[in-house]
């Protein structure tokens, strides 16, 4: 089970990304697919296009991180893209039944599920 701080900003990308990237990569599709710059501490969530593999980034100040899942079975439950989000906000509980395999509801916002934006 992965615990985050509450302060941590996480984003989610809603577009798959291709999971043979690595730190570089990673940090090029948060740049240029999310508009964030890594460096200001937040984490960065990618899948892939069946939703089978995740993988997050995070820049802890000293060097980047990148963890990796791959499920033997099923799906992970990701929300939508639409035409006017690649990315959502979320807060830790959030990603941590996100990763756990709970349905967010394809991306439905309910007042405790998307962090508000600041």
């Amino acid at each position: 089970m992965l615990a985050f701080p509450a302060a941590i900003r996480i984003y989610v990308a809603l577009e798959p990304v291709d999971m043979r990237k690595q730190y570089d990569g990673l940090w090029a599709a948060a740049q240029a697919q999310l508009g964030e710059d890594p460096k200001q501490g937040a984490m960065f969530c990618f899948t892939n296009k069946g939703h089978t593999r995740l993988k997050l980034l995070y820049w802890d100040g000293t060097g980047v991180w990148v963890l990796a899942k791959r499920l033997e079975e099923g799906r992970f439950s990701w929300p939508e893209p639409s035409e006017t989000k690649a990315k959502l906000s979320l807060a830790p509980e959030a990603l941590a039944l996100l990763v756990g395999g709970v349905e967010l509801k394809r991306g439905s916002l309910k007042p405790w599920y998307e962090r508000d934006a600041k």
